[in-house]
């Protein structure tokens, strides 16, 4: 065992009496020491309960025959830090989360690891640590929330509240309607309950095989969670037995199954860039081009929040994540049924005990919602290195679409003129300078995209960004725009009532002028100052990769940046 290093023999003695102070007794050095991270705070819903869960977790690993260690992670809320400062920190937190584990892992020389996540960024965090360290792992989520519901039986969710704001401000809703929105929308522990980027994440882990069937949909506070939660625990204690470890499961061929389910459910966007970055810390060769094809093959079968008004839930109840990739089995040569998984059989022996309840919510593939993946890739001369978009939740009106550019150089100013009425049908929004580079931190467009919903423009206009948007975004939102503004990219050379123009069906985005005066342009740019100029954020701006690049850190990046004038 990986542990003896600390454990065995006469020179080790200073080794154990420490141990020894955390408790540990004779027999416990013949035992696998495994390390159980866990994600709890007491400021994300998502998280609340994992207090109690690392201790479920603990007691169930001593039960199976290990020496649990649980440290923790850190986590941010993106609900709460939405619109604020805050969110500049989110996607950065993501690689605080992955350095923690190696730090962690590889400073105590752990036999193993469980996982215990939830939202956001800490799942891809902890799936970029563990792929750096590579023992034997397995990833249980805290699960998802319940769907709020009203007096009449509708059932809302966070996204009902922020579209709120902007339904309000056209006089669409009463402050009554609001503030009942409020109280209603998230009653209790988890991840918020649509498919936003926790609950995809979590769905995405049981693709790749690294959790148990479940992982990604049972309830939060379903007793069956505890059921998943214990058996975990004894599954790591067969993947150490059979020396089963982490990129053994994760594959190029289980990341191929894993972006297949993304497309067939319609995942967050920010699926994307957290799949492109841990393909990237596995060695697995992955781009947008690559992603792009498996879009192209792989129907849409499955629409939650925000897509439709059906919640995790539900998909839980219809048969769950296995249920989808069941349906998926249909095409031939879609779906590797030879990966090995932590449950120690191979998917398709998982895939056989599946079982979809609900052709509604979960459609055969001869009914899909649409032929291609609820995730689009574009390219074009406005996004040379590539865009994404959630093309499951635009509606059929605007799957084309072409107008004039209404230019904003941040996050804040946009919210401002979409809330001030200043936004009219037709128009094509375009925010800038909010990239992993320019932002920094690429932070999340939930304000923008929901005051458009609640203003009743949602039918009418376009978005296109170099930031990225939460899970939760629906409507015509084009996001990962690369490269972003602050690298001199086409976008930052957009100028106010310049025609812009997609369609989601060919892929394509484009500014509808000519080549010569891009060029023109683009001499003339001038690279603004940066933000930030202190602290962790200015450290983050000077090595993050673009948003094609997953918004990875790169040493090779930061030179290529500090060498250049006036910088």
């Amino acid at each position: 065992m990986k542990s003896d290093i600390f454990k065995s023999g006469f020179e080790q003695a200073p080794n154990r009496s420490l141990f020894r102070a955390c408790g540990l007794k004779d027999e416990d050095f013949k035992k696998p020491f495994i390390a159980v991270a866990n994600s709890y705070c007491q400021i994300v819903p998502g998280h609340i309960h994992l207090q109690e869960v690392g201790k479920l977790v603990c007691q169930s690993i001593r039960e199976a025959g290990g020496v649990p260690f649980e440290f923790n992670t850190i986590a941010i809320d993106d609900g709460i830090a939405m619109g604020t400062g805050g969110m500049l920190y989110s996607l950065p937190s993501r690689e605080i989360i992955a350095d923690s584990i190696e730090s962690m892992i590889n400073a105590h020389s752990f036999d193993a690891i469980y996982c215990i996540p939830n939202c956001d960024k800490i799942v891809p965090g902890m799936l970029m640590g563990a792929a750096r360290v590579n023992l034997p792992t397995i990833f249980c989520s805290g699960g998802p929330m319940l769907s709020g519901k009203l007096e009449g039986g509708e059932n809302v969710d966070l996204i009902s509240v922020f579209e709120a704001v902007g339904k309000y401000k056209r006089g669409a809703a009463t402050k009554e309607e609001v503030e009942l929105l409020e109280r209603k929308a998230c009653p209790g522990a988890g991840c918020c309950a649509g498919m936003f980027t926790a609950n995809s994440m979590n769905c995405l882990t049981e693709a790749l095989g690294l959790a148990l069937p479940g992982n990604g949909t049972i309830p939060a506070v379903d007793p069956a969670r505890k059921d998943l939660w214990r058996n975990s625990a004894f599954a790591l204690i067969e993947l150490i037995k059979k020396d089963i470890k982490f990129l053994d499961v994760l594959t190029s061929k289980s990341m191929h199954n894993a972006l297949c389910l993304d497309m067939a459910m319609g995942g967050s966007t920010n699926t994307i860039l957290h799949t492109l970055a841990i393909a990237r810390e596995a060695g697995i060769s992955l781009d947008l081009n690559a992603i792009s094809e498996i879009s192209g093959k792989t129907p849409n079968l499955c629409r939650i929040s925000p897509a439709s008004n059906r919640h995790i839930e539900e998909l839980n109840s219809a048969g769950g994540i296995m249920a989808i990739l069941k349906a998926l089995t249909e095409i031939p040569n879609l779906i590797n049924t030879d990966c090995i998984t932590v449950s120690c059989a191979t998917m398709g022996e998982q895939l056989a005990k599946a079982e979809n309840k609900d052709m509604e919510l979960i459609r055969p593939v001869k009914s899909a919602h649409s032929k291609t993946g609820g995730l689009k890739i574009l390219f074009g001369n406005l996004a040379p290195q590539g865009a994404v978009v959630k093309k499951s939740a635009v509606s059929e009106k605007l799957m084309r679409f072409s107008g004039p550019a209404r230019v904003f150089d941040s996050h804040d100013s946009v919210c401002e003129a979409i809330l001030g009425g200043k936004i009219n049908p037709g128009d094509f929004i375009v925010i800038r300078y909010e990239g992993p580079k320019g932002g920094p931190g690429m932070q999340e467009m939930l304000y923008p995209t929901s005051h458009i919903m609640g203003m009743g423009l949602g039918e009418s206009v376009a978005l296109v960004t170099d930031g990225r948007f939460s899970g939760g975004t629906r409507g015509a939102c084009i996001g990962h725009v690369s490269p972003e503004a602050a690298r001199g990219g086409p976008i930052a050379l957009v100028k106010e009532n310049d025609i812009i123009s997609y369609d989601l069906e060919k892929g394509t985005l484009n500014i509808e002028i000519s080549e010569e005066e891009l060029e023109t342009r683009r001499k003339n740019w001038v690279a603004p100052a940066p933000k930030v100029k202190t602290g962790w954020l200015a450290r983050y701006a000077a090595f993050v990769t673009s948003g094609s690049d997953g918004a990875v850190l790169s040493i090779e990046e930061a030179q290529k940046w500090t060498s250049k004038p006036g910088n």
